[in-house]
């Protein structure tokens, strides 16, 4: 197969989109959400992986982290992957990593990306799903449920447990 071939071949194949996101906890097990300027519903600190410079999703949801609420910090174990289909967008492949709790300076260290972002706050589980549309919702539950139980990571379809 020529270089030309080859290039061809890999032009015509289906293209998935890869996001990484960080699960954060404060003392009490409330969630860190962040509002979105450019969408309805709140999220985790995230975003798309940039996987044409050799980005990682772990590298990923790092770096997202610093960007959108500027805490440098390694994210932790893998919670949870995500396969979420796409009807206005190509198919979603969302990894969602534990971010670890935050304490008191921390939160007061947060420093929220004006370009994206209009809000934090910290949800506890129990209202997550009025803030987490669809899927997302689903997805961070399963994640917390694999926390502590000390499962996972779990394989989820849309937010629901694959298989």
């Amino acid at each position: 197969m020529t270089s030309e071939n080859y290039a061809a071949y890999i032009a015509s194949l289906p293209r998935v989109l890869v996001g990484a996101a960080a699960l954060f906890r404060d003392a009490g097990g409330r969630v860190l959400l962040v509002e979105p300027n450019y969408r309805e519903g709140w999220a985790l600190p995230g975003g798309t992986v940039e996987s044409d410079d050799g980005e990682t999703p772990r590298q990923g949801a790092r770096r997202e982290t610093l960007e959108e609420i500027g805490l440098d910090r390694p994210v932790g174990r893998l919670l949870a992957v995500d396969w979420v289909p796409g009807t206005d967008r190509p198919p979603l492949v969302a990894y969602l990593y534990d971010g670890g709790v935050l304490d008191e300076d921390d939160l007061k260290a947060i420093r929220l990306q004006e370009e994206e972002l209009l809000s934090w706050r910290l949800v506890p589980r129990e209202d997550l799903t009025e803030y987490l549309l669809g899927s997302l919702g689903r997805r961070v539950l399963a994640a917390l449920d694999a926390l502590a139980d000390g499962s996972g990571p779990v394989e989820l379809e849309a937010g629901r447990p694959a298989g």
